[in-house]
């Protein structure tokens, strides 16, 4: 386990300010425990100051510390993964609502339509990272916008208003890769 290079810090907080914007600041200037992000096999975790200095004494039998909030591909871009939802809904800046009729067709890998659109953030603008939402206000995952706020009122109901990128069902469907 080892701390990012200055390289591999751009390339993820470039990625969690598409989700979360200036609030990645919350993520490391912690007040109740200092938190820091640690690489581990081309992973990237979110992991306590205090519990990092203690794994050091099994680090080389480690599987994983902390949350895993994504990994870095072969060519250097960084994926973030489901199990970051959690603070990229605590700290989020745009979100989306799906309506009952959207939730299963988004958990099974699919985009989200306008017809399964509840609500949204005003102002999203295109292309932006958003955290989806059930209308219970539970975490289902997140995606980008394929549109603006703006242009998703005017779309016929079968658009695209945001690309899947990640769901609580890959829980179930990529659990061996997860980890």
């Amino acid at each position: 386990m080892r701390p990012l290079t200055e390289e591999e810090v751009k390339t993820l907080f470039e990625k969690l300010a598409k989700y979360i914007g200036r609030n990645i600041t919350h993520l490391i200037d912690r007040q109740d425990d200092p938190h820091c992000f640690r690489v581990h096999r081309d992973r990237v975790y979110y992991v306590s100051e205090a519990i990092m200095r203690k794994a050091t004494s099994v680090n080389p039998h480690l599987m994983s510390l902390g949350v895993c909030f994504g990994k870095f591909t072969k060519t250097g871009k960084f994926r973030l993964h489901v199990t970051c939802l959690e603070y990229l809904a605590q700290y989020a800046k745009f979100k989306v609502w799906v309506k009952p009729n959207g939730e299963m067709p988004f958990m099974y890998g699919n985009h989200i339509l306008k017809a399964h659109l509840g609500r949204i953030t005003e102002d999203t603008p295109e292309h932006q990272g958003v955290v989806i939402y059930s209308m219970a206000d539970v975490p289902l995952g997140f995606g980008v916008t394929a549109k603006s706020t703006q242009d998703a009122r005017k779309m016929d109901p079968t658009g695209v208003i945001v690309f899947h990128q990640a769901d609580v069902g890959e829980y179930l469907r990529n659990e061996d890769t997860l980890v």
